[in-house]
């Protein structure tokens, strides 16, 4: 299987127009997602009688094929960018929501205690105790959701979107591999990249699990 660099060359601008509109439709779901789960997550954790079924009905979102979710949203909102990203934030959720449950879980019920003996109220409390040292936890859900969704973008391919996901379609309709191994370079290189961002971020978020290992 050889690669045609000439291709490359000439279709540069294609590639940096696809790349950019999957990273656009994979960060767009994932922030969505991200401001879906955190109050669900908090209600879930909060009100443990509603936590089952929150958590549950995440997972039977999450088993439902991408491409089904896809064809299922059409009627609603077409052949559009807004099906994508509708498609791909669902699939974020079951990631986001039980990560964000887990790390409020993890937050010392003696760190709640004291924060309520300082009279601090149960909503600041929450902001500047409970969210920041879940954040850890939180921050892996938020990386495995990032990479899943680049890696679901190319299904919207079906849909008339899907990003570099086009490359693998045209490729295949014409026996042509370039665009195909292009397509899964890229997408490749996009979910690493996104991934030490988002551990950088999470270092420079997080100075007392620094401190902790220096320790």
């Amino acid at each position: 299987m050889t690669i045609d660099w000439s291709w490359i060359a000439d279709h540069t601008d294609d590639l940096t127009t696809l790349t950019l509109s999957h990273l656009q439709a994979a960060l767009t779901s994932v922030l969505l997602g991200l401001l879906i789960s955190l109050p669900l997550a908090v209600i879930a954790h909060r009100v443990r009688a509603l936590r089952g079924l929150l958590l549950g009905l995440s997972n039977v979102l999450f088993t439902i094929p991408s491409i089904a979710i896809f064809v299922l949203l059409l009627p609603v909102s077409g052949l559009t960018r807004t099906t994508t990203v509708i498609g791909l934030t669902i699939y974020t959720l079951v990631v986001l929501l039980r990560n964000t449950v887990e790390g409020l879980d993890s937050v010392p019920a003696k760190t709640k205690e004291a924060a309520k003996a300082m009279g601090t109220r149960p909503l600041r409390t929450l902001l500047t105790v409970e969210l920041p040292l879940a954040l850890p936890v939180i921050m892996a859900g938020v990386r495995i959701a990032t990479v899943m969704a680049i890696s679901l973008v190319s299904v919207a391919t079906y849909i008339g979107d899907g990003g570099l996901g086009q490359l693998f379609t045209d490729g295949f309709q014409r026996n042509f591999p370039t665009p195909v191994i292009v397509g899964v370079v890229l997408t490749l290189l996009l979910a690493l990249v996104a991934d030490a961002l988002l551990v950088t971020l999470q270092y420079v978020l997080t100075p007392w699990t620094r401190r902790k290992r220096s320790a």
